[in-house]
């Protein structure tokens, strides 16, 4: 994918849609494509974590064991938990029925980018609170 495609992609994921389009170039080339088959796991439930996931295409599971926390799709967010926190992943996550096409980004560059945009911390801590409220409810 080229790096205009992959910026386009970033802008439209909520938590990245206030940062600046120079910012997001160079999160975009840092950032890494990873494309996985229906079914491949993605992370399991206690590895170490230190990246997050946009998802560029297809979908995946978020879940623990055979229990479904997320079903999530393009443009949406995850893994951001154990790229802040560098605690174990609490849940699994594994490339729905079509595959999954995702963008991998590395703590470090969202590090870089959370100590010059706390707009993108707001809105990470506010998919983190939905998520929270979201398994409350289940």
């Amino acid at each position: 994918m080229l790096t205009i495609e992959k910026v386009m992609l970033l802008k439209s994921a909520s938590v990245f849609s206030g940062v600046p389009e120079e910012m997001l170039v160079a999160l975009a080339e840092t950032a890494r494509e990873r494309e996985f088959a229906p079914g491949a796991p993605i992370f399991a439930e206690g590895e170490e974590g230190t990246c997050l996931y946009v998802i560029a295409l297809g979908a995946v599971r978020i879940h623990k064991g055979d229990h479904l926390l997320a079903r999530l799709g393009a443009r949406q967010v995850f893994g951001e938990l154990a790229a802040l926190d560098p605690e174990p992943r609490s849940a699994s996550a594994t490339a729905d029925d079509a595959g999954a096409l995702l963008f991998e980004i590395g703590n470090e560059a969202l590090y870089e980018l959370l100590a010059d945009h706390a707009e993108v911390a707001r809105d990470i801590i506010a998919v983190l609170c939905r998520r929270l409220r979201d398994a409350g409810k289940r």
